[in-house]
Parts: C-alpha cells; structure tokens; sequence
C-alpha cells in the first residue's frame, strides 16, 4: 500500500484495529468474469478494505475483473445472483481482522457492461478509489469511503436521471460531472475545504446552467468529515 495512506489508516483503526505484522507473500493473480444472462439490471455491490481500486465500462460480460495481492487472504469473494430479471453481484475483500500495512498490496481492476442498467456500491475503507463510470447506463451510486483518495468520473452521455450519494471519512473526494446534463449538488465538509467549478451556488446548494429545463439531470450528495472536496462541471 502506498506510504501516503499509512497514517490515515492508523488513525480510523485506533487501539481497536490490530495492524498485520506478517510479511507480504509472493504476489498473486486472479480473473473473473460474470457473463450475460438475461437480466434485465443489475446492482454492483463492491466491498474492499484497503487498497487500489479501478472500475469502468467497456466489458462485453456483466463484470471482468482481474484481482493482484500479495497477503493470501485477501482473495476476493465472488457472489452473482439473479432473480427476477435483475442480477445481483457482490465482490468482497474477507475480514482477516487484520490491517495491512507497509508493503502490502490489494489491486482491484473491473470493468462492468456499458448496456445493462446498474446500480453500484461501493463501501472503501482506505486507500485511493478510480472509478470511471460516465460510460455506463447508471441508475444510482453510492459510495462510502474511509480514508483515502477518491476520483469519481461521471463525463459521459447519461441516459437517465440518476442519485449520487458520498460519504467521505478523511482524504479528498473529487467528482467529475458531464456538461451535458442538469446537476443539482449538495457538498458538506467538515474541517475540510469544498471547490466547485462549472456550477453556480444557490444558498446551500449548486445547479449547472439549464438545469430545470435539462433532459437528464444527477442529483449529488457529497458529505465529507476531514478532506477536501472537489466537484468539477467542465
């Protein structure tokens, strides 16, 4: 895990989080993939407790995704159901109880279907979080995130409305907005700092221009606690 990451670590475990003192072992690789079915949506529940975190579109399947760590019970879990017309995918990195620190590495790399209407979650505990989703058929997002880095990019031609939901614990949250569509965003930090661009305030809130007459608008929440936030309309 990248040094930077270490002491917010440290400070969301405190004397309950025990630190994993055992050396790293060799590196391993993992693939999956969830092929299409005949769902008709999806919801993408993704669960890491520290690490590196990488999500987009583009894949042909439902999910392809490809898992690098080096403390072996790390392995992801891999649920997939489907009911009813809608699919339900989990990925899950085990509680070993253990935090790792120093040079541990957790890699996570997905690619989701561009076509199939989705809704994603995602809890983080720590580390840095990519996640390129403007080229999805979104329905929702959620995310939570401990401490760490997160860039939320959301460019794209969205095809709905669609929620945003974060909550943020300590590190910067940066969200990337398409200039195409309405958005309303509500942001609240704590000792942190808030930077909007490409949106015009509105008492406690912000709305890009065109917003009540947009034929698709995203509706943002962001609550951070010690960070910064950052939403970008341009």
């Amino acid at each position: 895990m990248h040094p930077r990451w270490i002491w917010l670590i440290a400070v969301l475990c405190g004397s309950s989080c025990m630190i994993n003192t055992t050396p790293a072992g060799p590196m391993q690789t993992d693939s999956r993939s969830i092929p299409r079915d005949a769902s008709e949506s999806a919801r993408v529940d993704l669960r890491m407790g520290a690490g590196e975190l990488r999500m987009g579109g583009g894949a042909p399947e439902l999910m392809r995704a490809d898992f690098r760590y080096n403390v072996a019970s790390w392995k992801p879990e891999v649920r997939y159901s489907s009911a009813a017309g809608r699919a339900n995918l989990t990925i899950e990195q085990p509680d070993s109880g253990h935090t790792g620190l120093g040079n541990t590495r957790n890699e996570w790399d997905l690619r989701l279907n561009d076509e199939i209407p989705a809704d994603i979650m995602v809890r983080f505990g720590a580390g840095e979080a990519r996640l390129s989703l403007g080229s999805l058929s979104l329905r929702s997002i959620e995310i939570e995130i401990g401490a760490g880095e997160l860039d939320l990019d959301l460019r794209g031609t969205p095809r709905r409305d669609y929620d945003v939901r974060i909550r943020g614990g300590a590190g910067e949250a940066t969200v990337h907005l398409p200039p195409n569509v309405g958005v309303y965003a509500r942001a609240e930090g704590g000792l942190g700092e808030i930077q909007v661009r490409g949106l015009r305030r509105e008492g406690q809130h912000w709305v890009s221009e065109g917003y009540d007459s947009a034929k698709v608008q995203i509706h943002l929440d962001v609550r951070g606690g010690v960070g910064q936030i950052n939403l970008l309309a341009e």
